[in-house]
This record gives C-alpha cells, structure tokens and sequence, in this order.
C-alpha cells in the first residue's frame, strides 16, 4: 500500500504519491509545534519580492488599537473590544474591559508592547472554541475532546458549560461523569492490590528493619521465596482445616481414634493460623489500620472458633464435675448448643482464600460496585415472591388438600419458582393456579437475565485489571532482585579483581 507524501507549502500544493519519506535531522530542527511554529516563515511562491518590499515586511506590524491581539501558545487571534466586552465575567472580557495594565498583567502569561500582544501559554485547538464563542455566543463541544482537559480549559477562561447547545452539554456530562466513574474505580482497584503498610512506613520505628522483614515474609509473596512458600502453606492449611472440619461431621471418624485425630489436625491448624496473625500484628506499622482491614478481620474469626471452644469445654467439663443439680445440667446443655455453633464459625476460615485469590478479590469488588443492583435484584425478587404467593393462596386456598393454607406457606413456592428450580414439593391443582405458576416462572427467567450480563461483564473487566496490575509488580520486583544480583557479583568480582594483584606479589 502507498504512503502519502508530504504536502508541499506552496500556492499550488500537490499530493505526491510515492514511497514515505522521513524527516532528516535538519526537518526536524525545522518542525517545530504548538507556539513556536509560528516562528518558522514557510516558503512560498512570493518569495522572489524586491529588497525594498522585503524591508518592508520586516517592519513592525501596525495594531487595530479596536481588536484584542491575543496569542495563545503561538498562534494568533485578533477580537473586537466590544465583542469579548459582552461577556465580562470571562477572562478576555476582564481583560478587555479593565483599565490598569497590572491587572491585565495578571490575567495573562505575558505581553509585548511592541506588538501590543497578550500571551497566554495554552492549548491553542481548545482556544478555537473560545474563538468560535465569543463570535457566535455558543460553546461547540466536540466529541474527540477529553472532557477533563476540555473543562480545565473553559474554566481557565471563565466559560460556563451553560453557553453550549443543551443537546451536546447532556452529551459531554455523561462521557464527563463516565470517566470520573472510570478513574475512581482504577484508583479503588489500585488500591486493592496495594498493602496496608507500605515499606517505606517502617523507617525510623522501633525495630524497622526487622518488622519490614517480617511485613515481606507475609504481606508480599513476591518478594522472595520464602514470603511464597508462607503464602502457599497459608492456602494449604486453610483447605487441610476445612476438609478436617467437614470429615469430623462423618458418623465413622465421631468414634475415639478419629476424633483426636481431627482434634490434633485442628489444633495444628488453629497454632499455624495464629501465628500467622501475630506475625501480621507486629510487623503492622499502624495498629489502627491493621483493625480496621477485612482480611485481618477475616484472620481473628478463624481462630477465635478454636479458643473459644477450648474455654467452652473447660466450663462444661467444671459443671459436670463440681455440679449435679439439674438447672445446671440445663445450662451445660445450653453451652453445648453455643460450643456447635462456635465451630460452625470454623466455615468462614475459607474467606482467608481471597487474600491469596485474584479471583476472589475480584469477586469481592464486583459485588462492592455493584450493591446497588444487586439491592435491586433482591427488591425485584421479594416484591415477586410477594405477588405471586399473594396471587396463588387467593386462587388455590379453596381446593381440598391444598398447601397453600396460607401466603406465608406460599412464599416457599413463590421462591423455588422465580429461582426456576422448582422443586415440584408444592404444584397448583387448579388451571388459574396454574396460570399464576407460569407467570411467576416467566417473571423469574426475565429477572435472572437481566443482572448476570451486567455482573459478569464487570467481573471479567475488574479480574484482567487487578491481574494485569498483579503481574506488573511481580514483573517490577523480579527485575529488581535481578539488578541487585547483578550488581553484587559486579561487586564481588571487582573485589576479586583488586586482590589478583597482592597474591601475585
């Protein structure tokens, strides 16, 4: 395919079809943007003047002492006083309409008495819709344009978005509020993948070095290889308890050999999880923040289960000893139910996954964003189940038999059936109830849909997001250890070097 060539600066430019070719060193020299291309006299087919008309172009330009000379990062504008003074709160309009020159001065960048020229060192192709405004009164908004340069230009110049046609302000303001909503969820996502206590947090606390060792062994996998053997045997133990806490459930492993063995296998699990939590509280840098983070949080419930239990034991093991009355016997039973739901607490140690999940973080934060439509769903979700129980008692109540007794006892079918799982426990016998079955389950599909596209197309945009950032650092830090590797066996070997010299001697 060719390449165009470049357009000739002539009264009869051409387009020359051939092969591209690129500037050399002098062109570039030559090409110069923005505010001092106007510095560079094109050539033209007129440049065979008399010396006399030559002279004469270098004389000094002669002003219209009744249009504002404006330069704006090197291209000229020239506007009627009476123009720019219609719009007084505007920068150019002050400037117009002001009558001390240290005023004026501090409106603009600079100004050149000889030429009677206000500079301003700005974007000069944002500045031709402010031409085009003060000329016409409307404000153009392009569609090209980035709105946050677009409104840091406008605002420099003391222009309202008001002044531009409706149709394109409500435009603008969506793509404006768009990248707001872009650049605040890249900002939380940064955030998410960035730890609590930065590295350079711990210098000048006491113990600094040591604490910022231990923060790398457990807060960042990669920064050695230890810190991702930690990390691997954290999600090891975690999977190993939650499989022990599901085995001890089983009638076979309740007997005497099987039950210490889950109790020694959850014990070793409950001594690694809380040493891995005092290690994160003494090489946190701010015990206020340490607190206040979920995962931690997430830490505390995964072994509190195991004191607990231990502290519950020990109290009914005291009363069945010390105590034979019977109202104590009705509070150790009491204490029985508390101890199994304590260790049902135990469940919650798979949450501890996600410190070490992309995806689980990823999930975490799609839910985070998108509460508000997830709120939404559940609403939809009762107000359906709400209807259609409603809806079916009235129809179905009078059939002998029924189970729809009443709205509340339909509410379980309403669900089953906007869920479309529909378990077949509980059917309608009549053909209005029928009737009302099938829009429920109709409702429930429509209701399904619309929410997954939403949910999905975020979470697969927020996991290649914080994968990508993840791999990033990885990248960055593996880099680092290799420049530090190398620049000890350059060390190493210039140490060797100038010690060749006093063996030979």
């Amino acid at each position: 395919m060719r390449h165009l060539g470049m357009r000739r600066a002539s009264l009869s430019a051409s387009l020359k079809l051939g092969e591209h070719r690129g500037r050399t060193p002098q062109e570039e020299e030559v090409h110069i943007p923005f505010a001092q291309e106007s510095l560079v006299k094109q050539w033209s087919s007129m440049q065979n003047m008399t010396d006399r008309k030559q002279e004469k172009s270098r004389a000094p330009l002669q002003r219209n002492k009744l249009l504002l000379n404006i330069n704006v990062g090197g291209k000229l504008f020239q506007i009627a006083y009476s123009v720019v003074a219609r719009y007084p709160i505007t920068r150019l309009g002050k400037l117009a309409l002001y009558t001390d020159p240290t005023k004026k001065l501090q409106l603009c960048d600079d100004y050149s008495v000889q030429k009677n020229e206000y500079f301003f060192d700005r974007d000069p192709s944002i500045f031709h819709y402010i031409f085009h405004f003060y000329r016409s009164g409307v404000l153009w908004i392009m569609d090209e344009m980035c709105p946050s340069n677009f409104v840091e230009e406008i605002e420099y110049w003391g222009i309202h978005l008001k002044y531009s046609q409706r149709c394109c302000r409500i435009l603008f303001e969506e793509k404006q509020d768009e990248l707001s909503e872009f650049l605040k969820i890249q900002k939380e996502l940064e955030a998410e993948l960035e730890p609590l206590d930065s590295a350079r947090q711990f210098e000048g606390k006491f113990l600094g070095r040591f604490r910022k060792m231990i923060w790398n062994l457990i807060e960042n996998p990669y920064s050695s290889v230890a810190a991702k053997i930690i990390a691997v045997m954290s999600s090891v133990f975690v999977l190993v308890s939650i499989v022990g806490m599901t085995l001890s459930t089983v009638e076979e492993m309740k007997h005497k050999t099987g039950k210490v063995w889950m109790e020694q296998l959850e014990m070793i699990c409950a001594i690694f999880f809380t040493s891995e939590y005092l290690m994160r509280l003494i090489s946190s840098s701010s015990f206020k923040n340490f607190l206040q983070s979920a995962f931690n949080a997430v830490d505390l419930v995964a072994i509190l289960p195991f004191y607990i239990q231990i502290l519950f034991e020990s109290l009914d093991e005291g009363d069945m000893l010390y105590h034979e009355e019977l109202h104590k016997m009705e509070n150790v039973g009491k204490l029985g139910k508390v101890l199994k739901l304590i260790k049902l607490m135990r469940i919650f140690r798979i949450l501890k996954l996600a410190r070490h999940s992309t995806g689980l973080r990823a999930f975490g934060f799609t839910m985070r964003q998108c509460y508000q439509q997830v709120c939404c769903l559940f609403l939809f979700i009762a107000m359906g189940v709400f209807t259609f129980s409603a809806l079916m008692h009235s129809v179905e109540h009078d059939v002998p038999g029924t189970n729809f007794t009443s709205i509340p006892y339909a509410w379980w079918w309403a669900a089953v059936s906007l869920s479309t799982v529909g378990y077949g426990d509980t059917v309608p016998d009549t053909v209005l109830g029928r009737m009302v079955a099938f829009g429920c389950i109709s409702f429930g599909i429509i209701l399904n849909g619309m929410p997954i596209s939403i949910l999905y197309n975020k979470f697969s945009d927020y996991y290649a997001k914080l994968k990508a950032h993840e791999d990033e650092i990885s990248h960055s830090l593996k880099l680092s250890r290799r420049l530090r590797l190398k620049e000890r066996v350059l060390r190493k070997l210039s140490e060797c070097c100038r010690d060749d010299p006093r063996r030979q001697h």
